[in-house]
């Protein structure tokens, strides 16, 4: 018993001692960067609220609410049910979501596996049954004498162990670096979210938008075309010059020129769509949105500048590089110093297979290994200055994604002023030049004006009508474009990452399969 108790305290003292030496980790230890000490977006601040149109649909005064939460599905504010309906097919089917989804499953089970070769001692089987000659001592020495030789079978079976001793930290730091990897994926796939659901929301504006002015511009070119009929029939009479005929002409060839593109665009922006959502452009089953049926929303909650670094993915993705790039210092330098390696293994050993596993028959080992590299061409060094630089590299990189988020604030916080400003005086032009119409419409029913002016003033009036669409549309997206720089209210949804199921079933996953998209 006392044997026993002394050989427990020896094993005891023993773990103690290697708890101590594993409670050493060189390298820096991370820590998040400090938020940046600033007040305001702008370099002055912004007004509490826009300018309004009054009489135009999207021309609310928009009131900028400092230090208020966004909504989770901030897509939601547009009140639009078709919307709502689009983004979540594209969540379902988007490819980008489901490869983000997959990577962030790689990350997890590379980690996964770092702490089980890490943490945990590598045990493994082995049995083996060899035939074998020995040579007698006469052949051996190169003479010729000396009795016969030696065969014999024998046989194996055993267990092994070995574990690394993490003195140095080294083992810990790449657990470290690996976890860091799967912050890294996860806040890629929030990025992905956001990415998804942002252009989802900017190209079904661009798409409403686009259908408005084309409709103009076809009520344009109705009226241009119009005025060309008449001008050749009063060149006919010979009332008018050869001249004037051939500018109404250029008029008509410009008009139906400015038509193409739009349409042109418009077909893009529908493939675009179509590929957003998982879907090919021929299969043709998007909602057709209407401007006029979208709600812009007038509230805008606006975040902290202090809270910005932590709420944006993209900058919490940076954040994760560096702490990965950090751990990687302490992983390089931890191989400059010993490395411990406990190895050992039990099992039995006879030249006859029936009697093997008996007491007689074992053999067994147990002893430690310290690797220490003596020269290296000064490789291990090189590998720890180039993990320092590498981790250089990401602090830049980590502040210049903190300064392009802030610029995105910025730009989008001045951009809907100005887009309000910009719609006011578009209105402002667009109710004259209706006024204008409305006088001369008059003027023509008393014999006042011609049809010629009449025609004109229809034209100024549908192009002041094409600015304006366009100054509306532009509220919209830059609204949807101010919700992405601050983030998308990630932080305030059920995590992505909680539905996802490692699957080993290859055919769900098999490239071309596009019936069977993993969601």
């Amino acid at each position: 018993m006392l044997n026993r108790l002394l050989s427990c305290f020896r094993w005891g003292a023993l773990l103690l001692f290697v708890a101590m030496l594993s409670s050493c980790m060189v390298g820096p230890d991370f820590h998040s960067p400090n938020e940046p000490n600033i007040k305001h977006y702008t370099p002055a601040p912004f007004p509490k609220k826009t300018v309004s149109t009054p009489g135009s649909k999207g021309g609310t005064a928009q009131t900028f609410v400092l230090d208020e939460e966004l909504p989770a599905n901030w897509w939601t504010l547009f009140h639009s049910p078709q919307l709502n309906d689009l983004i979540q097919t594209g969540l379902a089917h988007s490819p980008n979501m489901a490869a983000a989804k997959a990577a962030l499953i790689q990350a997890q089970e590379n980690l996964t596996a770092q702490i089980g070769s890490s943490l945990f001692p590598a045990f493994s089987a082995n049995v083996t049954g060899t035939r074998e000659r020995i040579p007698p001592a006469g052949e051996s020495s190169g003479s010729t004498g000396g009795g016969g030789a030696t065969i014999f079978n024998l046989f194996d079976a055993g267990v092994n162990v070995s574990y690394t001793l993490d003195v140095f930290g080294g083992l810990r730091r790449g657990i470290e670096a690996e976890a860091a990897l799967v912050d890294l994926a996860k806040f890629q796939l929030d990025a992905a979210f956001l990415t998804l659901t942002s252009n989802i929301v900017t190209t079904a504006i661009t798409t409403a938008s686009l259908r408005a002015q084309i409709k103009a511009t076809k009520a344009l070119l109705h009226d241009d075309e119009e005025s060309l009929k008449i001008l050749k029939e009063q060149y006919a009479l010979g009332a008018i010059p050869l001249t004037s005929v051939l500018t109404q002409q250029s008029e008509v060839a410009t008009t139906r020129a400015s038509l193409s593109p739009l349409e042109q665009n418009l077909a893009q922006q529908l493939h675009a769509l179509s590929v957003l959502i998982g879907e090919f452009p021929s299969e043709d089953r998007l909602p057709v949105f209407n401007l006029y049926q979208l709600h812009l929303p007038t509230r805008l909650p606006i975040s902290m500048p202090s809270a910005l670094v932590r709420q944006r993915p993209d900058i919490r993705a940076a954040e994760a590089t560096l702490h990965n790039t950090s751990a990687q210092i302490g992983v390089a330098t931890a191989n400059l110093y010993p490395q411990v390696t406990i190895t050992g293994n039990y099992g039995w050993e006879n030249t006859v297979l029936s009697s093997l596993i008996n007491p007689n028959n074992k053999a067994w080992a147990i002893g430690p290994a310290v690797t220490e590299s003596i020269f290296n061409g000064g490789a291990l060094i090189a590998k720890k200055n180039a993990a320092i630089a590498a981790y250089q590299q990401a602090a830049a990189q980590y502040k210049e994604t903190v300064l392009q988020g802030f610029k995105n604030v910025a730009d989008t916080l001045r951009a809907l002023q100005n887009d309000a400003k910009a719609l006011n005086a578009e209105r402002e032009a667009e109710v004259a030049a209706k006024n204008a119409l409305t006088l001369t419409q008059k003027q023509y029913q008393l014999g006042g004006a011609n049809y010629i002016d009449l025609l004109i003033a229809e034209r100024t009036y549908q192009q002041t009508t094409i600015l304006r669409i366009q100054a509306q549309a532009l509220r919209y997206t830059d609204t949807a474009a101010l919700f992405q720089a601050l983030g998308g209210a990630w932080w305030r949804r059920p995590c992505l990452e909680c539905d996802i199921v490692l699957t080993r079933n290859t055919e769900q996953y098999t490239p071309g399969n596009f019936n069977k998209t993993g969601s």
